[in-house]
């Protein structure tokens, strides 16, 4: 069972290992990977001829290659990269499959792969997620075997403890990690995460960062960050400041960079002054920078995709100097 040993060989808290490769990359960036079939490049997509019948493989084919292809452009310049587990569900257990040769091709790599599933239930359902994605499925004679193995995983608090006390079992287990939405980047978040409770003066969302701190407090690593994460989005860098407060200790995931319209000097708010704490995920403006041009040649793709990881770590690392928050 080799691939329970590398499992154990991992004895460092998540946490730390993400701050390394952030430190080793002088980058706080991740890359989402999130495959469109239809906007996937042709050049991509010549794998597919012949496999008219089974549109389902042929598109998870492709996006194989695709992935590959990113994963090996941005290495070099980012910590981490985030593939959305739906853009796979889509093509069923062919785009299942093609996800599971993506992590296992990312993190041989070198790179940290989080997983952005948003899974939550309680009891056995959620230590079932929490075995099938960031632990280990359980056999007789205590056999234990892989399955996802993604380094962390992003999960809804919804349900209160019951949902989270799987993940975080699993996570102390194995040293993986979780991101906790407390205040994500989409514009009609604010219909729930900004309700004002019965104090007058507490948001929904505050209420959430409190218990996802408490929830943190038995995972800090050596740096001083918690494998116990949450998701804050760019998009609200005003309410960053103040969950940046309530979870000191956190390292906060932060989406709504490119596309949905946030920039360098709007992600400031989610990081100590220490230079550290967050990381920001980019999907559509690494995956897609050739636009509706799906003619582009694959040199010319490769040359777009790097200078769109290039300009997004510049962008961010010039907002952190201007802050005096550049930690390298």
């Amino acid at each position: 069972m080799e691939r329970i040993e590398k499992e154990k060989m991992n004895d460092r808290e998540f946490s730390d290992r993400l701050i390394t490769e952030i430190d080793k990359k002088r980058s706080v960036a991740v890359v989402g990977l999130d495959p469109v079939y239809q906007r996937i490049p042709l050049c991509f997509r010549e794998v597919t001829r012949g496999n008219e019948g089974d549109l389902l493989k042929a598109a998870a084919d492709a996006i194989i290659i695709f992935n590959k292809c990113i994963i090996d452009i941005v290495e070099p310049y980012v910590p981490a990269v985030k593939p959305q587990i739906a853009f796979y569900e889509r093509y069923g257990i062919e785009g299942i499959k093609a996800f599971v040769h993506t992590v296992e091709y990312a993190r041989n790599k070198g790179l940290i792969v989080i997983e952005d599933a948003k899974r939550n239930d309680i009891g056995n359902t959620a230590q079932a997620y929490a075995d099938g994605h960031i632990g280990m499925a359980k056999f007789d004679e205590g056999r234990e075997y892989r399955v996802f193995g993604v380094d962390a995983i992003t999960i809804n608090p919804y349900l209160g403890s019951d949902g989270i006390n799987p993940f975080l079992d699993t996570l102390e287990k194995y040293n993986k990690g979780i991101f906790v939405l407390v205040k994500t980047s989409n514009p009609s978040s604010s219909e729930l995460q900004d309700i004002v409770l019965e104090d007058g003066k507490t948001k929904l969302f505050e209420y959430v960062a409190k218990i996802v701190n408490t929830w943190g407090d038995n995972f800090v690593g050596q740096r001083g960050y918690s494998s116990v994460g949450a998701v804050v989005g760019a998009t609200f860098p005003e309410h960053a400041r103040v969950l940046r407060s309530i979870m000191p200790k956190s390292i906060f995931l932060v989406p709504g960079y490119g596309a949905q319209g946030a920039a360098g000097k709007d992600i400031t708010e989610c990081f100590n002054k220490d230079g550290y704490g967050a990381i920001v995920s980019a999907s559509r403006s690494i995956n897609y920078p050739h636009g509706s041009d799906l003619n582009i040649s694959e040199d010319s793709f490769k040359i777009l995709v790097e200078n769109a990881v290039q300009t997004m770590n510049s962008d961010i690392s010039e907002a952190l100097s201007g802050n005096g928050l550049l930690p390298w």
